[in-house]
């Protein structure tokens, strides 16, 4: 079965005293575009988890986010910054000579000055992570590995039921089309005989114009080419490589043959077969558009 774009998958591993939390979403894009949002300190690692990620799914807008929840204190470290820190005790101090003001200036006033005490975490080791994140990502993976191929059965058999409404609807097309010369040469003749008490008409000029008629009626190649295209599509939904973007081109070309079958459409009962194909096949292509 094929596999739909949109999908979310979560996994964690403990390392230690931390635990490595790692969310994936996507949704639908034309090419595998991942983006990796983590904390500083893995930034060495993101190029190699893009390409993990990358190799086991094949098309969308992927979002990686990395997180890190430390079980000890002492993973986050505070630290001071003392220049800083005798900045604003300096600028304060002026500020009261200026105001006239007495008194000293509180501890707690320069503590609570912004970046004045920072936390920051400890320094890791990429190589003393790197299993375990790699773990979480591997459960992740697969999280929304069946997430995907679940909504991708579901979208699979929702096209497959519209195939059917479409087959019908082909098939009444055929039907119609080779029924539409035949009542127009009927109508046609029908009203020359009323006419041919005040002239005589050429049988002959009758016949060319019936044939020149049937000839731009005619829509056996575009049926050709319309089921030959469905074939195609149905041969695609068995498979399970990404096909969305062929799938998408036969859609396209599906649609092609319809409009042209509507141009040469002289029949009102034709027309409303059009309409209801395209109707159909609009429905398809949008489902198409969450297949990887």
């Amino acid at each position: 079965m094929l596999n739909s774009m949109t999908g979310y998958g979560k996994g964690q591993a403990l390392c230690g005293d931390v635990t490595y939390v790692i969310e994936i979403k996507s949704v639908n894009h034309r090419h595998c575009d991942v983006s990796v949002k983590a904390p500083r300190g893995l930034m060495g690692l993101e190029n190699e988890i893009r390409k993990t990620v990358s190799e086991r799914l094949k098309r969308g807008k992927i979002d990686v986010f990395i997180n890190r929840e430390f079980a000890e204190s002492n993973s986050i470290v505070p630290q001071l910054n003392s220049a800083l820190a005798a900045s604003y005790v300096r600028i304060f101090q002026e500020l009261r000579l200026q105001l006239g003001l007495s008194g000293d200036v509180p501890l707690e006033l320069i503590a609570a000055q912004r970046d004045v005490i920072v936390t920051t975490e400890a320094d890791i080791s990429l190589a003393d992570v790197r299993e375990g994140l790699f773990s979480a990502l591997d459960s992740a993976l697969e999280a929304i590995r069946m997430m995907r191929a679940n909504e991708g059965q579901a979208t699979c058999l929702d096209m497959e039921v519209r195939l059917h409404t479409v087959d019908a609807l082909v098939s009444q097309l055929s039907e119609r089309s080779s029924v539409v010369p035949i009542e127009w040469r009927d109508k046609l003749m029908a009203r020359l005989e009323k006419l041919r008490t005040d002239f005589d008409y050429d049988p002959q000029r009758v016949a060319q114009e019936l044939a020149i008629f049937a000839d731009r009626s005619d829509i056996s190649e575009e049926l050709a080419r319309l089921n030959s295209h469905l074939q195609q599509f149905r041969d695609l939904l068995q498979g399970t490589e990404p096909v969305g973007r062929q799938m998408d081109f036969l859609v396209q070309e599906m649609n092609r043959e319809v409009n042209t079958t509507g141009s040469k459409s002289n029949d009102i009962e034709l027309s409303r077969i059009v309409v209801a194909l395209k109707s159909e096949l609009e429905k398809i292509r949008e489902q198409v558009q969450n297949i990887e």
